[in-house]
This record gives C-alpha cells, sequence and structure tokens, in this order.
C-alpha cells in the first residue's frame, strides 16, 4: 500500500527541494537596491490621504458578498448547461427554482438598499 504512494512522496520532497533552492537563490543573488519609492505605501497610485487602517463602511462588505453569490450562481450555472440534455425537465425545474430564489433575495436587497452608494 506504502510503495503505491512512494512516486507521489518523491515528487513532493523533490518540488518542495526544487522551491527552497530557488527562493533561497533568489535571496542570495537577487539585486537588493533599497529606495524611499520602493518603500513608501502604495495606494492606487497616489500618496495616501488618510491612515491606511481606516474602518470601511458595512455596505462595502453588503456589496462583496452579494458578488461572491452571484458569482457563485454563476459557477453552478455552466455545469448544468452542460448537461442540460442528460438531466431534462427535472434539472430545469430545480434550476429555475435556484434562479427564483437568488432573484427574490437579489430583489429583496435592491429595495433594501444594500446597493446604493450615498
Amino acid at each position: 500500500m506504502l510503495a503505491n504512494y512512494l512516486p507521489i512522496l518523491i515528487f513532493l520532497v523533490v518540488a518542495g527541494g526544487l522551491a527552497v533552492v530557488l527562493v533561497g537563490l533568489g535571496f542570495l543573488l537577487g539585486p537588493r537596491h533599497p529606495d524611499a519609492e520602493k518603500s513608501s505605501s502604495y495606494e492606487c497610485g497616489f500618496e495616501p490621504f488618510e491612515d491606511t487602517r481606516m474602518k470601511f463602511d458595512v455596505r462595502y462588505y453588503l456589496v462583496a458578498i452579494l458578488f461572491i453569490i452571484f458569482d457563485l450562481e454563476i459557477a453552478f450555472l455552466f455545469p448544468w448547461a452542460v448537461s442540460l440534455d442528460a438531466i431534462g425537465t427535472f434539472g430545469l425545474a430545480t434550476m429555475g427554482i435556484f434562479l427564483g430564489v437568488l432573484v427574490v433575495g437579489f430583489i429583496y436587497e435592491w429595495k433594501k438598499g444594500a446597493l446604493e452608494w450615498d
């Protein structure tokens, strides 16, 4: 049983060793040119106006969560579209219910004003 996993173990050891050697060579032989411009904080190409540890508005996180939810919806739609012939009417009805729940949630968030930026 262990002999079946020996090639995988050898591969992991070689890959890990190669990674350590290459990163070590980068640190040893890489150029070191410290510069004030390189050490400065970077914020969208401009000098930072305020402290970088300022608090974000909760609406930012709500929009981010909504983006993740609808991104996952698309991830579920691709396999469904590919296998639509195999799953038939039952799969179509199930996906319709799934999309309906997501649309109702989106309309609820829209009506509550979660997508509004003041």
